[in-house]
C-alpha cells in the first residue's frame, strides 16, 4: 500500500515496532524479577497475553490491500480501502494502475496460478536466492543472541542479576533509538549503503567484544572467574554499538529487502518463504546459543563475526540497490545486475515489458 518513495521508512515502521516490543518486555521482565514467591516469571510469561489479545481484535478491524481485492474482483471495496489509504477521492489513475497490473499477473501465459511452482523457475532465481539468504543472514549476525539472552550474556561476564536485566532494557532502548536512523536513511542513502556500513560496524564490535571477553575467561571458562568493572562497561558499550549497526541496518532491512522484490505472480510464495526460514532460524539459533556459550565462551563471537563478514561482502557483491523503484519495476533491477542478468530470459522481459505498457503511472504506486 505505500508508495515507492516511503515504502523503504513505511515498511520499516514494522521493525519498529518490534524494537518497541522487545524494549516492553526487557522492562517487564525487569521489574518481574523483583516480584518475590517464584510468581516473576508467571507474571512475565502472562503478561504476553495482552499484545496476543490486542493482534487478534485488531485483526477484525484490519482491512485487505486494494491489490488482493481486485484479484478477487471485489472492485467497489478496492476503491472504498483505496480512497481510505490515501485520504482523497483522487484515486482514479492509480487504480487503473492497479487493475491493469493485476490483469497482466493473472493472463500471462507463463503464470496460472502456481506460485509455489512458479517460484522455482529459473527467472525467479535471484529473488528466490534472496528471500533465503537474507532472513538466514540477518539470524547469524548473532542479534538473537544479544536480545533473547542479553541477562544471561552479561551475568556470564561478571554482571550481577539486576545489573544484567537493566544492561538488557539499555540494549533494547539503544536498538529502539537506532531504527529511527533507519527510517529517515533508508529511502536517501539506499539499502545497500545501510547493509555495508551496519555489517562493518558489527564485524569490529563483535571481535572486540570476543577479545575482551578472551582476556578476562581465556579459553578455561573456569567457574568463579569475574570481570573487571571497567571491562564490563567496554562490553556493555561495545554491544550497544553492535546494537545499534544491527537495528538500521540488518534488523529493519533484512524485512524490507524480501518484501519488495518478488513480481505480483509470486509474491505470495516468496514472502511466506522468506519467513519461515525467518522463523526456522531464529529457533535454530535460539536453541543452540546455550550448548555454544558454554563449549565456544568467547569464540562464539568469532563465530558470528565471520557470518557478518561473509554477508557483508555477499550484499556488496550480488544485491542491487532497490531504493525508489515501483515494484512492477523491479525487474529491471536485476536484469541490469552484473551476475543476476544472466537469469532474466527473453520470456521475463517479455513479460515485463507487457506489464510496463499497460501500467501508464506506476510512479506513484506500490503494486
Amino acid at each position: 500500500m505505500a508508495p515507492p518513495r516511503l515504502r523503504g521508512m513505511l515498511n520499516i515502521g514494522l521493525q519498529l515496532m518490534i524494537t518497541v516490543g522487545i524494549f516492553s518486555a526487557n522492562l517487564v521482565n525487569y521489574g518481574a524479577a523483583k516480584i518475590g514467591g517464584g510468581w516473576g516469571w508467571r507474571v512475565s510469561l502472562g503478561l504476553a497475553a495482552v499484545p496476543a489479545c490486542i493482534i487478534a481484535v485488531g485483526s477484525l478491524f484490519l482491512p485487505d490491500t486494494p491489490n488482493s481485492l481486485i484479484s478477487r474482483g471485489l472492485h467497489e471495496q478496492a476503491r472504498r480501502v483505496l480512497r481510505r489509504i490515501r485520504g482523497t477521492d483522487d484515486i482514479a489513475d492509480e487504480y487503473d494502475d492497479l487493475v491493469a497490473a493485476s490483469e497482466v499477473s493473472c493472463s500471462s501465459v507463463t503464470v496460472r496460478r502456481r506460485p509455489w511452482r512458479d517460484i522455482l523457475e529459473r527467472r525467479y532465481r535471484p529473488q528466490l536466492t534472496m528471500a533465503v539468504l537474507i532472513p538466514f543472514f540477518q539470524q547469524l549476525t548473532g542479534i538473537n543472541v544479544i536480545m533473547f539472552y542479553a541477562p544471561v550474556l552479561f551475568k556470564t561476564i561478571g554482571l550481577g542479576g539486576d545489573a544484567s536485566l537493566m544492561s538488557a532494557v539499555i540494549t533494547g532502548l539503544v536498538n529502539i533509538v537506532a531504527t529511527f536512523v533507519s527510517i529517515a536513511a533508508v529511502d536517501s542513502l539506499g539499502r545497500r549503503k545501510l547493509l555495508f556500513q551496519g555489517g562493518c560496524q558489527m564485524l569490529v564490535c563483535q571481535v572486540i567484544i570476543g577479545t575482551l571477553i578472551g582476556v578476562v575467561f581465556g579459553g578455561s571458562g573456569e567457574d568463579g572467574t569475574t570481570i573487571p568493572r571497567a571491562f564490563a562497561v567496554c562490553v556493555v558499550v561495545f554491544i550497544c554499538v553492535y546494537v545499534a549497526g544491527f537495528a538500521w541496518s540488518w534488523g529493519p532491512l533484512g524485512i524490507l529487502l524480501p518484501s519488495e522484490i518478488f513480481p505480483l505472480e509470486v509474491r505470495p510464495a516468496g514472502q511466506s518463504i522468506s519467513v519461515a526460514v525467518n522463523m526456522l532460524c531464529t529457533f535454530a539459533v535460539a536453541e543452540a546459543f546455550l550448548p555454544m556459550l558454554c563449549h565456544m565462551r568467547f569464540g562464539l563471537f568469532y563465530f558470528f563475526s565471520g557470518w557478518v563478514l561473509v554477508m557483508t561482502l555477499f550484499v556488496a557483491a550480488f544485491l542491487p540497490e532497490t531504493k525508489k523503484v515501483p515494484i512492477e519495476k523491479m525487474t529491471v533491477v536485476w536484469k541490469t545486475h552484473w551476475f543476476w542478468g544472466r537469469f532474466a530470459t527473453d520470456q521475463q522481459g517479455a513479460h515485463t515489458d507487457v506489464a510496463h505498457s499497460k501500467v501508464q503511472t506506476s510512479n506513484n504506486i506500490d503494486v
